[in-house]
């Protein structure tokens, strides 16, 4: 039996990292009084100030998704107003500093523009178009499906007589 090498932490921990951290402990202080590594309690120090306990304790369960508005009201507040990281997460919602570090990126390089939602899948018109058929080629293609026609009739024909044949029987 293979054994899962990713540390996993009950609710119970993470419960009691949000009553350390409204007492005013740091995420050092924290990690060396209880099980997680340094990262993870600064983490999720900085998700519980951001979200609050639903955050905290939901993290990882779904990916939320945001609207255009948000992202650039948070880019906007990092970049151009120079509102530090947590401070933008508390303030919109966001759970993790990956979106809003990636949204200032590209409001950087691009503008309000490069935060709008891209469209999905191929574009329209991407498939090639087959050149027009001219006329000869249309009678070719017509002729084609009229002797196939006319060898399914001639072949339902023969089954027919050969059923008659058969049974015995005369056609009505």
């Amino acid at each position: 039996m293979q054994q899962d090498l990713r540390c996993r932490h009950d609710v119970s921990i993470k419960r009691t990292v949000a009553k350390m951290v409204d007492d005013g402990s740091g995420w050092g202080s924290i990690s060396s009084a209880l099980a997680p590594p340094r990262d993870t309690a600064r983490q999720w120090a900085m998700i519980y100030r951001a979200v609050g306990m639903d955050g905290l304790l939901n993290m990882g369960s779904k990916k939320k998704t945001y609207d255009y508005e948000t992202r650039l009201a948070a880019a906007r507040a990092h970049v151009d107003d120079g509102r530090t990281l947590q401070d933008v997460m508390a303030a919109y919602g966001v759970a993790s500093r990956a979106p809003v570090q990636r949204w200032c990126r590209l409001y950087r390089e691009g503008g309000a523009e490069a935060l709008r939602p891209k469209p999905k899948g191929r574009p329209p018109g991407s498939r090639a178009r087959p050149a027009p058929k001219t006329r000869e080629q249309e009678l070719e293609e017509r002729v084609r499906k009229l002797e196939a026609e006319n060898a399914y009739l001639k072949k339902l024909a023969a089954l027919r007589a050969e059923k008659r044949l058969r049974t015995g029987k005369r056609p009505r």
